[in-house]
C-alpha cells in the first residue's frame, strides 16, 4: 500500500511540474502568463435592499426544534420565496381536506 501511495505522489509531482513552470513565467516578455496570474477586476457590489416589501428582500424566521427546549432552526428566504412556500402549504392542506371529504368524488 505504501508503494501505491509513493507511485501516486510521484505521478502527481511529475504531471504538476510543467504546469507550475508555465505559471511562473519561464519565458521573458510572456504577457499571457502574467494576465492569467493577475486577479480579476473587482465588480461593484449590488446595493443592499432596504425596502421590506421588495420581492428580493431576505427575511429570516426562527422556529423551535421539536424535542429541544432551547434549540431553534433559522430559515431565511426572500419575500417571493416565502409567498410561494405559503401558497404551496395552503394548496397541499386544501388538497388533504378535499380528499378526506365524504360524498361524491369526481374522477374516481
Amino acid at each position: 500500500m505504501l508503494n501505491k501511495m509513493l507511485i501516486l505522489g510521484l505521478a502527481i509531482a511529475v504531471t504538476a511540474s510543467p504546469a507550475i513552470g508555465s505559471v511562473q513565467g519561464g519565458g521573458a516578455g510572456d504577457e499571457t502568463s502574467e494576465a492569467a496570474i493577475s486577479p480579476p477586476a473587482e465588480k461593484p457590489k449590488p446595493k443592499k435592499i432596504t425596502d421590506r416589501n421588495h420581492p428580493d428582500f431576505v427575511r429570516c424566521r426562527s422556529e423551535p426544534i421539536i424535542g429541544s427546549l432551547s434549540r431553534k432552526k433559522r430559515t431565511c428566504m426572500t419575500n417571493q420565496e416565502w409567498k410561494m412556500t405559503h401558497r404551496e402549504g395552503n394548496r397541499s392542506s386544501r388538497g388533504f381536506v378535499d380528499d378526506n371529504q365524504p360524498g361524491f368524488k369526481p374522477g374516481t
